[in-house]
């Protein structure tokens, strides 16, 4: 597969992430601009980054459809970040180690409650702030990927739908009939309307893993051209 190296420019400031799980890697991760210079290289020499948002307790059928994703995914060339915990994260999560890429958990420091992280888990990431962990998440994220969840899914969702309308155009692929559904809902009650200012051209809505698998062909053509 051909590889699209994005480029990158730090700027100055880091998360504070303090090591507390024995066995996985905790590391700190620069915040990146919108215009990125350089190449960004990952120790299994994917290129690529997914931020995957979704829930704890799986829609109906989702699961599996997580599953396939998280290994479609890191096919093409994503390494994969999550919140780290269970459901459709866990299934997204096994899908992706199985080829072998990283799979970073991304959640707030001092928030043991939550829960343990799922087993496939390489590498931690514990945010000191809501607003620190969706810069996580997207800052330099090269894809989106989003499906069924709760509160804190659409809390992440919509972080990701604004980032895209206002401060840099990352592709936001809705993934699943759950997620299909609200997309609908938002168009339809005038949550999300597309304007000179705000194009959503960035916006996808792929019921199933064969759109998913069509929608990851097209993009690597296209980052792959001259």
């Amino acid at each position: 597969m051909r590889r699209w190296s994005a480029s990158c420019a730090s700027r100055s400031g880091s998360l504070r992430m303090p090591s507390r799980l024995a066995g996985r890697r905790d590391h700190r991760v620069p915040r990146l601009s919108a215009a990125r210079r350089g190449t960004r290289m990952n120790s299994t020499g994917t290129d690529l980054t997914v931020a995957l948002f979704a829930g704890v307790v799986p829609p109906d059928g989702e699961e599996l459809l997580a599953e396939a994703a998280g290994a479609m995914l890191a096919r093409a060339g994503y390494a994969l970040r999550h919140g780290g915990y269970n459901g459709l994260m866990e299934a997204a999560a096994r899908g992706a180690a199985r080829h072998g890429v990283p799979v970073t958990a991304i959640t707030l420091a001092d928030r043991p409650d939550w829960g343990a992280f799922n087993p496939y888990v390489t590498t931690t990431v514990y945010a000191p702030t809501v607003g620190a962990r969706l810069h996580a998440y997207l800052d330099d994220a090269d894809l989106v990927v989003a499906m069924g969840g709760g509160v804190g899914t659409l809390h992440e969702l919509t972080a990701a739908l604004y980032y895209a309308t206002t401060i840099r155009s990352v592709p936001v692929w809705l993934l699943g009939p759950t997620a299909c559904r609200l997309s609908a809902f938002l168009r339809a009650e005038g949550w999300l309307t597309e304007s000179p200012t705000r194009p959503l051209g960035f916006l996808r809505e792929l019921p199933d893993a064969e759109a998913l698998a069509a929608d990851l062909k097209a993009l690597d053509a296209g980052r792959c051209e001259p």
